[in-house]
């Protein structure tokens, strides 16, 4: 490793529900909160999803991307705001007649997608580029909806994530960048352990880095168990790392993680005890290409 590591986090996300975990983040300061907390354990980047205060479900709504953001601007000037894109993609066919959705689908416009990114011009966003069976459900990101999400992104200056699900969603990441839609070499991040994805073995880290543009940034992260597995793997490897209740709500075996900032910070010990070094949210501003000072 010639380099620092930067650990995001990922700290309430689409699918983790309350009743799995009393400490999940759900209104805005709440999330605002654990952003800070984590960055505070080391966290560069806070990978934001918001939430309906009242009912705890995934929300879309702007203007509680805008509160969070404010409140963490209000107390950390430099921790990177990666806002995901992901919600709206899902689909849920009904049994009668699987081209209507049924209850569960969120699928909706790609530009609807973006709204937030356009508005509040975060540092990175998300763009999932997988179309893919995901539990029983399918999430849907076709190469035309992906476009249109990358034109918005790409006018409201933010840096797109790449997220990467499959080896044929780097296939495709690859081609936007040959047409010119995204630009290259790119920032990747790996999502292993999604069940019809990818696996979380070594072998499975180890091809997907191989087929990685020269020069690519990179992290990856493991759903569950595989959540620091993944942290000591991806740093072995050469990657960056990314954790929190989004992915997986224990410390270790039966025990639930009280915080975001208790997982941040043994991702720090693993990174730390392995021989690496953690990067501040100002170094990984400068590692990212990003400008030195976050919008308001």
């Amino acid at each position: 490793m010639n380099h620092k590591t930067i650990i995001t986090c990922a700290v309430t996300g689409n699918l983790t529900k309350p009743e799995q975990t009393p400490y999940l983040p759900i209104s805005p300061q709440q999330i605002a909160q654990a952003c800070i907390e984590a960055g505070r354990a080391g966290a560069a980047v806070a990978h934001i999803h918001v939430r309906d205060p009242q009912t705890g479900r995934p929300s879309m709504d702007v203007e509680l991307y805008r509160e969070v953001i404010a409140r963490i601007r209000q107390q950390d000037g430099d921790l990177i705001i990666n806002l995901t894109t992901g919600p709206g993609g899902r689909f849920v066919p009904s049994d009668d007649d699987p081209k209507v959705a049924a209850p569960g689908s969120t699928l909706c416009h790609p530009l609807q997608r973006v709204e937030h990114v356009a508005r509040l011009r975060p540092d990175i966003c998300s763009l999932d580029l997988n179309t893919m069976n995901s539990g029983p459900d399918v999430v849907i990101n076709t190469p035309r909806n992906v476009r249109l999400m990358a034109q918005v992104i790409r006018e409201a200056g933010v840096k797109p994530e790449l997220e990467i699900f499959d080896t044929g969603d780097l296939n495709l990441a690859i081609d936007l960048i040959k047409d010119g839609t995204l630009d290259g070499p790119g920032l990747y991040t790996f999502v292993m352990g999604v069940k019809y994805g990818l696996n979380t073995d070594p072998a499975t880290l180890h091809y997907m880095r191989g087929q990685l543009p020269p020069g690519a940034a990179w992290a990856a992260f493991g759903i569950g168990r595989a959540e620091f597995p993944i942290v000591a793997q991806s740093w072995l490897l050469g990657g960056h790392v990314r954790v929190g209740l989004e992915d997986n709500i224990y410390l270790s075996k039966g025990v639930l993680a009280k915080s975001n900032a208790d997982l941040v910070a043994k991702a720090r010990r693993i990174v730390e005890d392995l021989g690496g070094e953690v990067a501040s949210a100002a170094e990984a501003r400068q590692m990212l290409g990003l400008r030195s000072q976050p919008s308001a």
